[in-house]
């Protein structure tokens, strides 16, 4: 439960997150006139039909002699700085687009207090994905509630009082946007907001269905309702565009009717609607339970909560802690849901016609993170839009591998939006990054890997990695200096000069030869083809190779300062979220000493991969320092991550990173508290998953595994380690369905 005692004064800090992944809103809860801002994932400016023009990124986009010019001059070993990167291969990005706000409701409660009264209570039950506020005026009780409902498809919002006759509110909608063409009007208890965005003529409309018991609605002419007298009055909004994930004109049918059906069909009765929403939500929510030993005073609110906190050294900090983690996977839930876009850099929350970065796709690590917990932390079906963003990318990326690099497969650069930018731009250190198509397929993989199904891989992920991976068979290059393939110009995100060979480059492609060759034996594909594959990873530069004060190189040359900070630590991608690091290794030694020059400090996503960072390297201890760090200076009030400003990867990173801490399986072994940190002595966690199909409740005391129990959900060898085994690991016969139980007897 996150709570306050005040309303919200601020969307970004204190205004609270509800959301069914297509539509989000954030509850201030304030007084005179309640606030819910709210959004649909798909109103965005931009693309097909934007008044600037739109290509995809490939209007003025660097073509393949433009190309080699770059990696003839690398080869000679030499540098180029990004400017003059920029200046040969980007171009002005044109008809990008942004996420817009839809808009917000605001109910104007003509009796409520001036100021919160003593009990005044706001709050956001994440068991339950309920945003609710109470407080007593004039001896009445007043109670709100609103919810995002997945299975049907709204916002719902529901006012209530102790005394019958006491609740009575006018309810409207506003915009922030003055370019566009829109219409609100209020007829038979529905409010509808209809009109199409100057930019591009995409079409929208949201209509709010408003209902009373003992009570009257009235509708006014410039678009209103009103209730007057009601005992409880409750509320159904449902909103849309024309956007399609089709390729390349990404419109579909007038949004009217899906609209109306919705709101129609959720018209039912309020207890209905909010019981399906909760029984939705908690078949994912619940699944995960964290005990750390944490104990809250219930007279802490959460704000106070945060600004408190000491590092993890109380009951009270561990509170903090183990909520944190929970936000982590309710943000997901309400961010990702089938049907719609996946969750971009902000979720679904946006109050703003121009977010910070476009609120968008950034994939040289953004959206990849926000799924780094889907799998661990048991909420897979939160990767199904993912899994479609990504295979609609494809056709607009072969289009810009073809006439960008004159080779097959697909391609996509540092950032997209939802009309299929596959090109480049031309901001110095964030528009080269071709690599970033293989570094998308490594989610899908994973899911295959953590379920098993060899109908999700050949049906969905291998078509991907395999069209990723001829790219890069077709566009690595020999390093004339020794023989090996590189990618080439190179960038590490987002720092340096471009080189050829870069250690994240080379990291990501080996990635995806390994994965991808794995995938081809498994389904028995083209020999042919694997083969290839065999022989492109048998001469690729690996990646690894350690410095001259035993650092892993961030570039193939030894470039590393040991005073640099910088926030990106992108060299690291072999250690997490790749698999090509063992622990103990020599890589490993030499990862620990790049992490440690590179400190603590950084941004909140920063902070977040340096959570995964320490867990792999199996000192928990440092990896609960950098959980800190991150509540400490990188997270709001309301519990946000801040980049500075709001970033939602940071709190999808940090649940990664506590999950890392108390179970890891990348290579195959499924390793039980390999980074139990210190501040953590006792606990217990319930549902966290395995590669391998297995889902693991582990109960630990004095820092060591005191109980383990597994259920398969594959029939397959599995091997489990942990100090509860006298051989350190145990490996057995799984049987899909059964359950397995291991006690400490000591």
């Amino acid at each position: 439960m996150l709570w306050y005692a005040a309303p919200a004064a601020d969307w970004e800090r204190e205004a609270l997150p509800i959301g069914n992944g297509a539509l989000g809103a954030m509850v201030f809860g304030t007084l005179a006139s309640e606030h819910l801002q709210f959004n649909e994932k798909t109103l965005w400016t931009g693309g097909p039909g934007s008044a600037q023009g739109y290509d995809h990124g490939n209007w003025r986009a660097p073509r393949p002699d433009a190309i080699t010019a770059v990696q003839d001059d690398l080869d000679t070993g030499t540098t180029l700085d990004p400017e003059s990167a920029a200046d040969r291969l980007g171009q002005p990005r044109v008809g990008y687009g942004a996420h817009q706000t839809f808009g917000d409701l605001h109910l104007d409660l003509p009796d409520a207090p001036a100021t919160p009264p003593p009990d005044y209570r706001r709050e956001l039950d994440l068991d339950n994905a309920i945003a609710s506020v109470s407080y007593t005026h004039q001896g009445v009780r007043h109670q709100r509630e609103f919810f995002a409902s997945c299975p049907d498809d709204v916002i719902v919002g529901r006012l209530s009082a102790d005394r019958p006759g006491s609740v009575t509110f006018t309810l409207r909608h506003t915009s922030p946007r003055t370019d566009f063409t829109a219409t609100a009007t209020a007829a038979d208890g529905t409010l509808t907001v209809r009109g199409a965005l100057a930019d591009n003529g995409l079409r929208f409309e949201a209509q709010v269905r408003l209902y009373a018991e003992g009570g009257t609605v009235t509708s006014g002419a410039g678009g209103t309702l009103t209730v007057t007298g009601a005992d409880n009055a409750w509320f159904v909004l449902a909103a849309g565009t024309d956007y399609a994930d089709t390729y390349p004109d990404y419109r579909g049918p007038d949004p009217h009717a899906a609209v109306a059906r919705a709101v129609r069909r959720a018209g039912r009765n309020y207890q209905n609607l909010l019981d399906r929403h909760v029984r939705d939500h908690r078949a994912l929510f619940a699944r995960v339970a964290l005990d750390i030993g944490q104990s809250l005073p219930a007279d802490l609110p959460t704000d106070r909560l945060l600004s408190t906190y000491t590092g993890g050294a109380s009951a009270t900090d561990r509170a903090l802690e183990a909520l944190y983690f929970q936000y982590g996977r309710y943000l997901l839930i309400a961010s990702s849901r089938p049907g719609s876009l996946p969750a971009n850099l902000q979720g679904v929350w946006n109050n703003s016609t121009t977010p910070p970065w476009s609120a968008d796709y950034h994939v040289n690590i953004n959206l990849q993170m926000n799924y780094w917990p889907a799998e661990a932390a048991n909420l897979a079906e939160t990767t199904a839009p993912y899994d479609r963003f990504v295979e609609a990318l494809r056709a607009p990326g072969r289009r810009s591998a073809q006439e960008m690099f004159g080779s097959r497969g697909w391609v996509v650069h540092n950032e997209t939006n939802p009309y299929g930018f596959t090109g480049v731009h031309d901001w110095a250190t964030s528009f080269w990054f071709p690599e970033a198509a293989a570094w998308l397929t490594q989610q899908m993989y994973e899911h295959y890997r953590f379920g098993g199904s060899t109908d999700y891989l050949r049906s969905t992920a291998y078509p991907v990695m395999k069209e990723a991976a001829e790219f890069w068979l077709d566009n690595l290059r020999t390093d004339p200096r020794d023989g090996t393939l590189v990618v080439t110009p190179s960038y590490s995100p987002e720092h340096g000069d471009f080189t050829a060979g870069a250690a994240m480059s080379q990291q990501i492609v080996h990635d995806l030869f390994t994965s991808t060759l794995e995938a081809a034996r498994t389904l028995g594909d083209a020999p042919e083809f694997r083969r290839r594959v065999e022989d492109a990873l048998k001469r690729l530069d690996p990646g690894l190779r350690i410095g001259s004060w035993g650092q892993l190189q961030e570039w193939k040359k030894d470039l590393d300062d040991p005073a640099d900070t910088h926030r990106h630590v992108s060299h690291l991608f072999a250690l997490h979220p790749g698999r090509q690091i063992e622990p103990g290794s020599e890589w490993a030694r030499a990862a620990e000493v790049s992490l440690r020059a590179r400190g603590d400090g950084g941004t909140g996503w920063s902070k977040a991969w340096k959570i995964n960072f320490w867990a792999r390297l199996r000192d928990g201890d440092h990896a609960h320092t950098m959980l800190g760090e991150q509540l400490k200076s990188s997270t709001l009030p309301n519990l946000w991550d801040t980049h500075p400003p709001f970033q939602i990867d940071g709190n999808f990173g940090a649940t990664s990173g506590v999950v890392e801490m108390l179970l890891q399986s990348q290579h195959d072994i499924i390793e039980v508290l390999p980074a139990l940190p210190a501040a953590w002595p006792s606990g217990s966690v319930r549902g966290l998953r395995a590669r391998g199909g297995a889902t693991l409740d582990i109960e630990w005391a004095d820092g060591r595994a005191t109980r383990i129990a597994l259920k398969a959900s594959r029939t397959r060898e599995l091997t489990v380690r942990s100090d509860l085994f006298g051989t350190g690991q145990h490996s057995f016969r799984a049987v899909a369905g059964r359950h397995y139980t291991w006690e400490r007897q000591d």
